[in-house]
This record gives C-alpha cells, sequence and structure tokens, in this order.
C-alpha cells in the first residue's frame, strides 16, 4: 500500500463561522492522524465560502470514511464530501 491524496469540500456552519479559527482546528485535529497538505478557501455563493481541505494519508480500507467523520466532528463544520482521491 502506498500513500493516498485526498480533497475534502468542508461546509462551515454559516456565514459567522471564523474560517481562520476553522482551518486551525482541522489542521490541529486532523495532523494528529495525517498529514494536512494544504487548506483553501473557495468562495460559492452570497458570502459563502467552502475550505478545501488536502490530507495525505497511508492506504487502506476505510481510510476515506474515517476521516470524513473525524472532519464532520469539528466544530463550526456543517458538512464534508470527498472531491478527489488518487494514490501518490
Amino acid at each position: 500500500m502506498g500513500d493516498v491524496a485526498i480533497t475534502y469540500k468542508v461546509m462551515p456552519d454559516g456565514l459567522e463561522t471564523d474560517l481562520n479559527e476553522l482551518k486551525t482546528k482541522l489542521n490541529d485535529d486532523l495532523g494528529q492522524i495525517c498529514r494536512v497538505n494544504k487548506i483553501e478557501e473557495r468562495p460559492l455563493a452570497f458570502g459563502l465560502k467552502a475550505l478545501i481541505v488536502q490530507v495525505i494519508m497511508k492506504d487502506g480500507e476505510g481510510v476515506v470514511d474515517m476521516l470524513e467523520a473525524k472532519i464532520r466532528e469539528v466544530p463550526g463544520v456543517q458538512n464534508a464530501d470527498v472531491e478527489d482521491m488518487g494514490l501518490i
């Protein structure tokens, strides 16, 4: 097994969510189980922004679902969906 790069689109709870604080929380929480490669903001509509989170971790059964569940547990996160995934 090799490493896998997974990109998630993370939706904050709302416009009032501090995205810098959310980035820090995601980086801290996910950094314990994988390598956070980058976190970027992507404008959506009407001032709402999503966070695009790319992580790198060892490939294995259930890693995508486990990591998605971990992201959804972070306070300030409404939803998280896989955008892209590939072996590196």
